[in-house]
């Protein structure tokens, strides 16, 4: 059975049942940039080496951000840097996951009104059930302590550097459960562990500006 893009699982344990993020929008930018190039190096289609892209595989995968992300690469022969293409990546991607999973029918557009003036428009899941399938593998993987595929190891460790275990519900202290998260990512040296690791270096960087 085919499953959705890294990023669209993302987008939704990254989200509460009324579509309020649960992160910092450039925290979740930054990591859903590192399910984008995720998705195309579990699926052959770069290489991340050391820091370094390589394009192998110009094949489309299906998926809209993943696709149209190849021929930019290649069109810039001078940089490879995995952090720059992060970075560039972060720049639209939420909005961009946002769109693709409202044409896909999963997320609908709800606007509100607030004290009976001010209107607040939200995705909202049209139906509870991709929601619970996304947090479903992450939880399998804590609970089970079985070793899950490489997609699903990559997803535990951008959910552990997120900080979006609250979203799993799972009755356990926060601590611990982050460890865990994070030690799945640690089992796929690379290109898992590599690119998670550049998402959190940047995800720190982020938070450091912020306070400057």
């Amino acid at each position: 059975m085919n499953r959705p893009p890294l990023h669209h699982d993302l987008y939704l344990i990254a989200h509460d049942q009324t579509g309020k993020p649960l992160i910092h929008l450039s925290s979740l930018g930054v990591g859903l940039a590192g399910a984008v190039l995720l998705d195309l190096a579990l699926s052959g289609r770069l290489e991340i080496t050391q820091g370094r892209l390589a394009v192998y595989d110009r094949s489309p995968t299906g998926d809209m951000i993943a696709d149209s992300l190849i021929p930019v690469i290649l069109k810039d022969r001078d940089n490879r840097d995995t952090k720059f293409w992060l970075k560039k990546v972060a720049e639209d991607v939420y909005d961009r996951a946002c769109g693709g999973l409202v044409a896909a029918g999963v997320l609908t557009r709800v606007t509100r009104r607030r004290m009976g003036v001010m209107s607040q428009t939200r995705y909202e899941p049209a139906d509870v059930a991709p929601v619970v399938r996304a947090r479903a593998g992450v939880r399998g993987a804590v609970e089970a302590g079985e070793q899950p595929d490489a997609r699903c190891a990559a997803l535990c460790g951008l959910v552990g550097v997120l900080r979006l275990e609250s979203a799993l519900h799972l009755a356990q202290p926060s601590g611990p459960l982050v460890n865990r998260l994070r030690a799945i990512a640690r089992e796929y040296p690379r290109p898992v562990n590599e690119v998670i690791g550049v998402v959190e270096t940047l995800i720190s960087e982020n938070a450091i500006a912020m306070y400057r």
